[in-house]
């Protein structure tokens, strides 16, 4: 079977690139070594504001959480908040399933249940082996330890979180209008814990740096006192690995290219890699379409200008991975300028100029029965009463 374009691996990179080179008119395979869509799946499934501006989702695989409650060791916090920012959890295997269902409607094959095995360059193009799989072009979406790239002697990501979750049944003690997140040099070394109100249920996780391993029993019995876990049942458990050391330089060779986590497109700092997967695997599978169809420029050439060089969040990530003492993070976390640098990690550059303040709290009220005491300037981050 011969196709213009074969993307290994069905992820949120993987299956936006295949409707988006299948609706411009490329024949298009995905293969994925899972037996459906959406199973095992291995990430928190949590947006940003700027992944959601990539793509119109469903309301129902979403519920909007506006703002962050950041702790110190000590369980002291301080809430974080801005004014038309959100974050959005999803019900993550459901997302994955629709996302599966547009590139079958665009016209791709999805054909799961198929490992990648390896691929050679044949003539003009990429024959796969052990499967009768020919294509002009191979996309490589296969995630942190990607296959494609060590097929192809392509960089590999060789810097890693790793994270642990559980999803526990959903309950009024996790106030939902907070993503609750959880710095300690003891339990999150390099990263942070947390506990997230989703649509169908609570996720509570953490991922620490390389070399060490997730202990969440631990930071379950340190917050127990604050969401009372034990009147809860965990529906689902997920774990993996986050890849921390930014953007890969060598990700193509020719007729291959590797997008998403397989190419390190995820933050070093925060770990959020899903807005890179669906703004850039989309100008990924556009730049293949027209380098194809009309002997356009060469895709990688083009993704290269795209793909942010996140210097700052590297050079950030080799600070947090110092992981400074307990003690200290309690006393920073009290200081006017480490919340503003919170500010800047959570919200980005998001300005809360122009907003209808007695507007924005009234739906405060109205969506959630609690409202926001916001400051009178209006470029700090209200804090949530």
């Amino acid at each position: 079977m011969d196709f213009d374009v074969i993307i290994v691996g069905a992820s949120f990179a993987g299956l936006v690139a295949a409707k988006t080179a299948a609706a411009r008119g490329l024949s298009v395979a995905v293969i994925d070594a899972k037996r459906e869509p959406g199973a095992r799946v291995h990430t928190t499934g949590i947006l940003v504001r700027e992944a959601i501006d990539e793509i119109d989702l469903p309301a129902h695989l979403t519920q909007k959480v506006p703002g962050v409650r950041l702790y110190a060791p000590n369980l002291t916090s301080v809430d974080l908040f801005r004014p038309g920012y959100a974050f959005y959890t999803t019900r993550t295997a459901a997302l994955l399933r629709w996302l599966a269902d547009e590139a079958r409607a665009a016209g791709a094959h999805l054909l799961y249940g198929v490992r990648f095995e390896g691929a050679r360059a044949e003539g003009n193009g990429i024959r796969l082996d052990g499967i009768d799989l020919r294509a002009r072009y191979l996309i490589g979406a296969d995630g942190a330890r990607s296959r494609v790239a060590q097929c192809f002697g392509l960089d590999a990501n060789r810097r890693f979180l790793t994270g642990l979750e559980v999803a526990f049944e959903p309950g009024d003690a996790v106030d939902r209008r907070f993503l609750h997140c959880f710095l300690s040099a003891s339990l999150a070394p390099g990263y942070i814990a947390w506990a997230a109100p989703g649509p169908d249920a609570v996720q509570v996780g953490l991922a620490v740096r390389d070399g060490r391993k997730p202990d969440l029993a631990a930071f379950l019995d340190e917050t127990r006192s604050l969401f009372d876990w034990d009147a809860r049942r965990i529906i689902d458990r997920r774990s993996g690995l986050i890849p921390c050391g930014g953007p890969l330089r060598r990700t193509s060779a020719p007729g291959v290219l590797l997008i998403g986590d397989a190419a390190g497109w995820v933050s070093p700092l925060t770990g959020g890699g899903i807005r890179f997967a669906f703004r850039l695997g989309r100008k990924a599978a556009a730049y293949i379409a027209d380098h194809l169809l009309n002997a356009g420029p060469a895709p990688e050439t083009l993704l290269a200008r795209e793909v942010p060089a996140l210097s700052w969040k590297r050079a950030a990530r080799r600070a947090f991975d110092l992981v400074p003492p307990d003690p200290f993070v309690n006393l920073a976390l009290s200081t006017a300028m480490v919340r503003k640098a919170a500010e800047r990690v959570y919200f980005h550059r998001r300005s809360a100029q122009g907003v209808d303040r007695e507007a924005y709290r009234q739906w405060l009220e109205k969506e959630f029965g609690k409202t926001a005491a916001l400051p009178d300037r209006d470029s700090s981050a209200p804090r949530l009463v």
